[in-house]
């Protein structure tokens, strides 16, 4: 089955079937897997081209982004519901803040593939603080305490990831063994991964 029919058919059952309200991104970076970027066109069409990042810069990233359980979960739906509803009422404050955030995410593809990792951790910080802006449920007081702390202790640069509410916090840093310490005092638990380059795979067939 090809990639991008694979994405198509999860966003259908997610989207068109279960109505839940959400976007395209999450389904479509399972199916391709890698570092890419996607474009979101009119009419639902979803272009997708991956980053030209060098072995250097991709080594640096696997070792210095380190992500961490908040102990939150949440329903994605509920933290999603009102800004889709804002975006679809055409709110000038929820406009704004999406077209500054694509324009973000053209800028963190660029330094990416520049190999330009500071300018990365900036843009990623720059992303979180316009994110929480969009929903009150986006973020809470331990999360931005946590967030700050992890700043303050080596962090560079991150964000929460998902739609926001809880689930994992991600972190890039310089400084390792401090932020891990910092973060496991605090009762954060760290959670290794690897990127995954082959997307989704068929694991049995007929």
């Amino acid at each position: 089955i090809a990639t991008q029919v694979l994405a198509e058919q999860a966003c259908h059952i997610e989207i068109d079937l279960l109505k839940e309200p959400t976007g395209k991104q999450d389904q479509y970076i399972a199916a391709f897997g890698g570092l890419i970027c996607m474009e979101f066109k009119p009419g639902a069409e979803v272009q997708v081209t991956p980053l030209h990042i060098s072995s250097e810069t991709l080594n640096d990233l696997q070792d210095n982004l380190l992500m961490f359980f908040t102990g939150y979960s949440r329903s994605a739906s509920d933290v999603l519901k009102d800004q889709k509803v804002r975006t679809e009422d055409e709110d000038a404050g929820m406009i704004e803040n999406l077209n500054f955030t694509k324009e973000l995410g053209r800028s963190i593809g660029r330094a990416l593939e520049a190999g330009k990792i500071n300018d990365y951790a900036r843009l990623m910080n720059e992303h979180w603080q316009y994110k929480k802006k969009r929903s009150h449920g986006i973020s809470n007081d331990q999360i931005n305490q946590w967030y700050d702390m992890a700043l303050a202790n080596g962090a560079s640069g991150g964000k929460l990831i998902g739609a926001g509410g809880g689930g994992f916090l991600l972190f890039y840093t310089h400084d390792r063994k401090r932020l891990r310490h910092t973060m496991e005092q605090h009762g954060l638990v760290e959670v290794r991964f690897n990127f995954d380059h082959e997307g989704s795979k068929v694991m049995v067939s007929d």
